[in-house]
């Protein structure tokens, strides 16, 4: 059972989560803000309960048979055109994807299907087999692939798309939420152990207050926020300088690591400049 690790803040209904979902043999499907910690989760998970972790990071191009395998046609025909022997055996062309390796693994291992959302809207169901069955077909070579143990599957995705329903209800589902105060903490004690209390305490009042500017288009998140506190630290930044930022009129200090483009700092430009007007 998942129980956390030294590395990884896991809160008490995400350790459900994950131990639900290896209960069931279901794949755990985990949305969240970017930043919140859901590809790290599925290393956590494999480190904290001793398996090998696969990961596939899903891009735009990505199709669902990229995770099972591919015919490199294109080589078996250059080779064929040197002579090469190895042409005789169509297996020499056939190249394993990540649920291969995974299913092939002698031990249960974990699969990451990371961001999951960016691929074709039929990505998920041209799944649904696979991952229901713990099999597939290799047509090239006419070879039944089954999985000899099951695999935790941990699937995240930023809900840029809607996922389709025939694949959601084969999931669990779990949703982490941003971090309290509290918990990040703790996240951070995890990732700078002994850093200064006085400027977490005066950075993490900047970083949530500034969460809260409305109409912010990319709010700053916990990856942010680390960065942050490692460029205060390298840089000595007085914490008395993050400190209401005098009411908010002035910009915070490295603010680059927190506002990711122009419009945001422009929007906090403006809301400072109105400031100082009322002031």
């Amino acid at each position: 059972m998942f129980q956390g690790t030294d590395r990884y803040v896991a809160t008490q209904d995400l350790m459900m989560a994950v131990n639900a979902a290896l209960t069931l043999g279901r794949p755990l499907l985990v949305k969240g803000e970017p930043g919140t910690g859901k590809t790290m989760l599925a290393e956590e998970v494999a480190r904290g309960l001793g398996r090998p972790l696969f990961e596939w990071h899903v891009k735009s191009t990505t199709r669902a048979q990229h995770g099972l395998y591919e015919y490199d046609a294109v080589s078996r025909l250059r080779d064929s055109q040197l002579g090469d022997p190895r042409v005789a055996d169509i297996a020499n062309y056939i190249v394993r994807g990540r649920l291969w390796d995974a299913f092939d693994s002698p031990e249960p291992a974990v699969v990451l299907i990371d961001e999951v959302d960016k691929a074709d809207i039929e990505f998920p169901n041209d799944l649904l087999r696979e991952l229901d069955r713990m099999e597939f077909y290799v047509h090239e070579t006419r070879e039944l692939v089954r999985a000899k143990h099951r695999p935790l599957i941990i699937i995240t995705s930023n809900n840029e798309k809607e996922l389709p329903d025939a694949f959601l209800r084969r999931c669990f589902f779990h949703y982490i939420r941003f971090p309290d105060r509290d918990t990040m903490a703790r996240i951070v004690e995890v990732h700078y152990p002994g850093i200064r209390d006085v400027l977490v305490r005066e950075a993490m009042e900047a970083f949530f207050d500034l969460r809260e500017v409305p109409g912010l288009k990319k709010k700053p998140t916990t990856s942010e926020l680390l960065d942050w506190l490692k460029l205060l630290m390298a840089d000595d930044i007085p914490p008395e300088t993050l400190r209401s930022r005098d009411n908010g009129r002035i910009l915070p200090p490295l603010h680059g690591a927190l506002l990711k483009n122009e419009q945001d700092v422009h929007l906090l430009e403006r809301l400072i400049f109105m400031s100082r007007r009322r002031g």
